[in-house]
């Protein structure tokens, strides 16, 4: 049966209707809305500026610009963020990048798929300024026999702190105490419940500025860096559960771009600029100059700028996490870069 010319007619009428829904003027162009979608959570390990791909993101509405709504959380400690993410309720997760052979092992097999720096950020130790200037603390070695602060048992800080204090020969004679969040760890140290805390670069600034806290291990300095670890080892990345990957690969290419934005933002701007889209909303927990002096020597020195985290990176970092510190070298060989790792996404954001 076929239909009538006057049918024919009104259902191309309709359908291009429909189709020019979708269409706007842009200055007088033509433009296409962006798909929508949906919502996803997306929580980050901690308040901290070496997070700043995320919050600038969220704050320049990048990922919106793709089609994606997201819901942020500070979901406030490694562990936790590992938990949220293997539960479902989060989608996206930005902590160590640790976490994806964690996890997979675990049986959550998860992906990192975006690189926010080329060092452990929060592999430094500080201790207070009266035990330096005595004496009492002036290396890593001067911590047997005390109390040092990471945030949660098998979390980044303590797995770092427990790998210093091997290289430093101290590690059976250390007790590496849990003690939540970042703050917590600060105000811990500042009392003189522990002899020295794991720290990231914006608390180490705090504590300096405050004018009680020095560092004993800075890994912000190359020589310091490339003693202890040899090369770029991933320290903060975005990851995702394998079967989001497969199930949802547009929305994982919607917010890898949106970070891939938002680190070409940061390439692209001062220190201060930086810091003038995102302290308000997400940093002033910090004094000002201390984020703002951060970021400048994360830009230099720390930010992965093209967000790719390689294999030799991966393997570096996989080393750290053996030996029996957080697994056994058996268990890591089962976890190979191929296995844990997916920069496709990040590619093809860079055109790449």
């Amino acid at each position: 049966m076929s239909a009538s010319p006057d049918f024919t007619t009104r259902r191309r009428v309709l359908a291009a209707a429909g189709a020019l829904a979708g269409i706007g003027l842009v200055n007088g162009r033509v433009a296409f809305a962006q798909p929508k979608l949906g919502r996803v959570a997306y929580g980050q390990g901690s308040i901290d500026p070496f997070f700043a791909a995320g919050y600038v993101a969220l704050k320049k509405g990048y990922f919106g610009e793709g089609g994606l709504e997201v819901e942020y959380l500070n979901s406030q400690s490694g562990p936790r963020t590992n938990q949220l993410l293997a539960a479902g309720q989060i989608v996206f997760g930005a902590t160590a990048a640790t976490a994806a052979p964690a996890l997979t092992l675990a049986g959550k097999p998860a992906t990192l798929v975006f690189g926010f720096d080329r060092k452990l950020t929060y592999a430094n130790i500080i201790v207070r300024r009266e035990d330096f200037e005595s004496g009492k603390i002036k290396s890593l070695k001067d911590l047997a026999g005390k109390r040092v602060g990471a945030t949660q048992p098998q979390s980044s800080t303590w797995l770092m702190a427990l790998y210093l204090m091997q290289k430093a020969g101290v590690a059976d004679k250390v007790d590496i105490r849990p003690l939540g969040d970042l703050a917590t760890m600060l105000g811990a140290l500042k009392t003189g419940s522990v002899s020295a805390s794991m720290a990231t670069m914006s608390m180490m600034e705090q504590a300096r500025q405050e004018g009680w806290g020095v560092p004993i291990f800075d890994a912000t300095t190359e020589s310091s860096w490339n003693e202890f670890m040899g090369g770029d080892v991933p320290g903060i990345a975005a990851l995702t559960l394998q079967d989001t990957i497969q199930k949802r690969p547009e929305v994982v290419q919607a917010f890898v771009t949106g970070l891939v934005r938002a680190q070409d933002f940061i390439s692209a701007n001062s220190a201060a600029a930086v810091t003038d889209a995102i302290y308000d909303d997400y940093l002033n927990a910090f004094p000002r100059e201390a984020i703002e002096k951060t970021l400048g020597v994360y830009k230099e020195t720390v930010f992965l700028k093209d967000n790719l985290i390689t294999q030799e990176a991966y393997d570096r970092m996989t080393a750290i996490m053996g030996d029996g510190r957080q697994f056994s070298n058996e268990e890591i060989k089962t976890v190979p870069y191929d296995r844990c790792v997916n920069m496709s996404f990040v590619r093809r954001a860079r055109g790449l």
